[in-house]
């Protein structure tokens, strides 16, 4: 049975979508920050492995936050042409770019994504969505573009009897700068993994450990996870 809510009630109640990685563990504990009750929401869609959702269980389980992972494997054959859910595929490494970010783009995974997270605070009287887009991602990730956000938080105002706001803060944030209000926040960054590796410490090679590492350097504060031996 679908839970009513007030607009009051609605309104202090969000769905993040949370990955485990850096940014949205930042979005969380921001929601958080707002007095807002939270309920956070990760999907196993057959990626390469699952270090960020034990991640996110941990930290979940941790703050009090209810959490729900969503098996949606089944559709992985619809969005395996990618090196994030295609195991056979090479990894790209080095910094981000055109020649390397591509091969790691899962086809409309945020649409799929936010459809669900839709979904899910319709149905617990939930009045917003919070994901964490920014602006490191415009230029590869069509999914991750304000234009994106803009078009699906005017779809999830009319799908629904109840209306729902995508809520992307960082949108236009850089991911230096989300580091940098989650070091103000007084965040444990050790509570994260960023890697597109699943092994026992992070690669310090692949583009998503590049940027975290490069985020940590602007900072001027030390990566608080653990790297592959030879790694700076």
């Amino acid at each position: 049975m679908t839970l009513s809510a007030s607009p009051t009630a609605a309104a202090r109640r969000t769905v993040v979508i949370y990955s485990g990685g850096m940014d949205s563990y930042t979005v969380l504990h921001r929601a958080l920050r707002e007095g807002l009750d939270v309920h956070a929401l990760s999907f196993d869609y057959g990626q390469r492995h699952a270090r960020e959702l034990e991640v996110a269980e941990r930290v979940c389980r941790g703050l009090g936050v209810p959490h729900q992972v969503v098996d949606i494997r089944a559709i992985h054959g619809l969005i395996d042409n990618s090196a994030l859910t295609d195991a056979s595929r090479a990894l790209p490494e080095g910094d981000y770019g055109e020649e390397n970010l591509g091969a790691t783009v899962v086809p409309n995974r945020n649409m799929i994504l936010l459809a669900l997270a839709i979904a899910k605070a319709v149905n617990i009287g939930a009045g917003r969505v919070d994901y964490g887009a920014h602006g490191g991602d415009h230029v590869l990730y069509p999914d991750c573009r304000p234009e994106f956000v803009e078009a699906m938080n005017a779809v999830a105002g009319i799908a629904n009897f109840d209306a729902v706001e995508i809520h992307a803060p960082f949108l236009r944030a850089t991911k230096t700068q989300i580091l940098a209000e989650g070091l103000a926040m007084g965040l444990d960054y050790a509570d994260t993994w960023t890697c597109y590796r699943g092994e026992a410490l992070a690669c310090g090679r692949c583009g998503s450990c590049r940027e975290r590492l490069a985020a940590f350097a602007a900072n001027g504060v030390d990566d608080p996870i653990d790297y592959a031996e030879g790694v700076a």
